[in-house]
């Protein structure tokens, strides 16, 4: 699944060649995503000029005169910029033309993603009013995530991977952070010192800010915006590299299972308190 550096990527990515322009044309071939694509919405963006393309945890938002597009590439969407045409893939279900002769085409093999439109304030929308802030904003510190850790009985690794908590802390984020601060994945959460949680926080924004710079964690579904895949994935410490030797002390990487989701950690670099 595409995570927060990588949607940040596709970001930065497309904006250069969207911002500012005029759309021309919209084709939809496929309306069945997790939601379905809005029936009108060929015609609610035909001449919508794209402001500004911002990012909400792992939705992009395409500030247009009268409303907001919302696109989310699920499991395995993603995005890219043609300046010319390319045949139709069987997993490429919509085509947004622009006046300035760029297309960007979104693909979705597991149809997982979303494309949604609201004319009513972004920030309110059902998808988005109920998270947490940015792990990269000033926002999020120490004392905001001790105060939220406060009490709490779940492990620490699904605690930060709550999107209510902060967002945009997925599955190897979590296992990168969480060594860089020497924090084991099961501690309870509400058991952080203040120190593990200064820790924790600055490793969060070390790790997807290195991630962003790479241009993204490369997944076998992801592909940055350029059709190039990102390098984050040959800097990762811990993450899919059960068995093999921590870079740090030698020992070798653990792996469980957590809610279903794989958890990497080292015995030696992150001892349980």
């Amino acid at each position: 699944m595409p995570e927060l550096p990588e949607v940040e990527t596709t970001r930065r990515g497309i904006s250069p060649y969207l911002e500012g322009q005029t759309i021309t044309k919209v084709i939809v071939r496929n309306h069945s995503l997790r939601w379905p694509i809005p029936a009108t919405l060929t015609e609610i963006l035909a001449q919508q000029q794209v402001n500004k393309i911002t990012r909400r945890a792992k939705y992009l938002l395409f500030h247009c005169d009268s409303g907001t597009l919302l696109i989310h590439l699920g499991m395995s969407g993603s995005l890219r910029i043609l300046d010319k045409p390319e045949d139709v893939a069987k997993h490429d279900h919509v085509d947004i033309n622009f006046d300035n002769g760029y297309l960007l085409r979104y693909t979705d093999p597991r149809r997982f993603g979303a494309i949604l439109w609201t004319e009513k304030n972004i920030t309110e929308h059902k998808l988005l009013n109920h998270l947490g802030p940015e792990p990269l904003s000033d926002s999020f510190t120490t004392d905001y995530l001790m105060g939220k850790a406060k009490g709490r009985k779940s492990s620490i690794k699904t605690f930060i991977m709550n999107g209510k908590i902060v967002v945009g802390v997925g599955n190897i984020y979590a296992n990168e952070a969480l060594f860089l601060a020497g924090i084991h994945p099961k501690k309870l959460a509400g058991e952080l010192s203040k120190t593990e949680g200064k820790q924790l926080v600055n490793s969060i924004k070390q790790v997807l800010e290195k991630a962003i710079i790479a241009g993204g964690t490369t997944l076998k579904d992801f592909r940055k915006s350029d059709g190039k895949p990102g390098y984050f994935s040959q800097q990762l410490n811990v993450y899919g590299r059960n068995d093999q030797a921590c870079y740090h002390c030698g020992s070798n990487i653990q792996l469980f299972k957590e809610s279903q989701r794989a958890t990497f950690f080292c015995p030696l670099c992150q001892k349980p308190n």
